[in-house]
């Protein structure tokens, strides 16, 4: 079966076009920062020009995803469509572009999307294993073995909300990065309890924080999926990059320029998680939700 997923992030919006058999086999992988949660935090609504920017993105990949004759396709929004007031005219100006209506995941259901597809592909990394996923506006911490999820949390700590609240300065401030970091330490108390167990990071900042590591330019998921960072050489990495200014990152051949601006406050994310249990390592995952609703769609009774 031919399939499609599209996940319409805070930040990015992601396309996967796969086959689904015993295995899923990738055809089409596509990445899109469109930063549809521009300014939610601060004023609860949809900026129009990120909604046009988001609209654009869509209208492409339904042109890709015509070209592909799937069978079924998914389609999911997470943190900036739950967070806005104006979420349901979004929803169905996406509706008429795609022809199908977005799923508004919650808290519990992008958690199992995302722990089910962070996995795939992955050599074993010990049970139970913590994931987590930074988004633009939630991060989500799920505990679990692959035959079960055990607990899981979201987390409205994501690296466009958490710079939009506190990063103004350029580079940022040893204040503001603190400001962050403690924002995130208070936050991280509600979550499950990770200390000891391996960590798998899914999502941009994660897999960008490893591609200027490795300095894997133009970026290769088949490089990044899997890799092991240690925890040091991401400290290393978010400090040198918190050292320059925007236009500097910006610069970066293995950094997408319109990440540049919140890298930082989701490499300050990584560290606290990274801290909280106290992993001497993390192992970079390049799937998640969409991966996810992607095995879903080829087995709906399916769960992790």
């Amino acid at each position: 079966m031919r399939a499609a997923a599209i996940d319409i992030g805070t930040n990015s919006v992601l396309l996967l076009i796969a086959e689904v058999h015993d295995e899923t086999t990738a055809i089409v992988e596509r990445a899109t920062i469109t930063r549809l949660g521009q300014g939610v935090d601060a004023h609860g609504v949809l900026a129009p020009e990120a909604v046009a920017r988001t609209e654009v993105c869509l209208r492409d990949y339904a042109q890709e995803i015509a070209r592909h004759d799937v069978e079924r396709m998914a389609v999911v929004a997470t943190s900036a469509a739950r967070d806005a007031r104006d979420g349901a005219d979004f929803l169905e100006r996406a509706r008429a572009i795609l022809g199908v209506v977005p799923e508004v995941l919650s808290g519990a259901r992008e958690a199992e999307l995302t722990f089910e597809g962070a996995l795939m592909g992955l050599a074993p990394v010990g049970e139970p294993v913590a994931v987590f996923d930074i988004g633009g506006g939630s991060t989500e911490i799920i505990v679990g073995t692959r035959a079960k999820i055990e607990r899981a949390k979201s987390l409205d700590i994501g690296a466009v909300r958490l710079t939009e609240r506190h990063v103004r300065d350029d580079p940022p401030s040893t204040l503001e990065r603190r400001e962050v970091r403690e924002a995130v330490d208070r936050a991280l108390r509600d979550a499950p309890d990770i200390t000891g167990l391996p960590i798998v990071g899914v999502a941009g900042t994660v897999t960008t924080l490893a591609a200027v590591s490795l300095e894997v330019s133009p970026y290769d998921p088949a490089r990044i999926h899997g890799a092991v960072i240690e925890s040091t050489e991401i400290d290393r990495v978010v400090d040198w990059l918190a050292s320059m200014t925007l236009a500097e990152r910006r610069k970066l051949t293995a950094l997408d320029p319109y990440r540049a601006d919140v890298i930082v406050t989701g490499g300050i994310i990584v560290q606290a998680i990274a801290s909280a249990a106290e992993a001497r390592s993390l192992v970079v995952s390049d799937r998640g939700v969409r991966w996810g609703l992607i095995r879903s769609l080829a087995n709906p009774t399916s769960s992790p």
